[in-house]
């Protein structure tokens, strides 16, 4: 946790942080459904209960104004070391250009090299108009293509009626 002003925190986000997360997520989705409800709530918790993941945020006068998601996966090239995933990176468009983006990546940037990363991935959209962003931040997009395969609609699995599959 790193306490900047009485009023700013940026620290390692928990269960009940799971309001403003969910309005975060929503700007960054514009439309996209994020789980909500008991559902979400559900789904958050086993997100910050899973190995090597950490959603960090920023907290400006007792609400979460910026977050980052930070997964470190295990790896066999680089001597071992792991690599670094980071996802879901929003500031509410309240709160853009103050800073807070930065430090909340900073600190994401920060646990990825203490737990010895050699890399931190993360993908943009090109519409957002992030990548400078990015790159202010020292991400660079020259070395690799960056490549998604979505699947839309999700997977629903088939339904079974009397043993056979429809």
């Amino acid at each position: 946790m790193s306490v900047l002003s009485p009023n700013l925190v940026v620290r390692r986000l928990t269960i009940d942080d799971y309001k403003d997360v969910v309005t975060l997520l929503n700007e960054l989705t514009e439309g996209i459904p994020v789980a909500a409800g008991e559902e979400g709530r559900k789904h958050f918790a086993e997100l910050l209960a899973h190995d090597g993941t950490t959603v960090f945020g920023v907290e400006l006068y007792d609400r979460i104004v910026s977050c980052a998601t930070l997964h470190i996966l295990p790896n066999m090239t680089y001597g071992g070391r792991p690599y670094c995933l980071a996802e879901n990176v929003v500031t509410l468009r309240a709160y853009q250009g103050r800073g807070f983006g930065r430090m909340v990546m900073d600190t994401l940037r920060d646990a990825a090299w203490a737990a010895n990363a050699y890399k931190i991935m993360l993908l943009t959209g090109q519409d957002r108009g992030t990548k400078g962003f990015y790159e202010s931040l020292g991400y660079k997009a020259d070395h690799k293509y960056g490549m998604v395969l979505r699947q839309v609609p999700p997977y629903k699995p088939p339904h079974e009626t009397n043993g056979y599959t429809n």
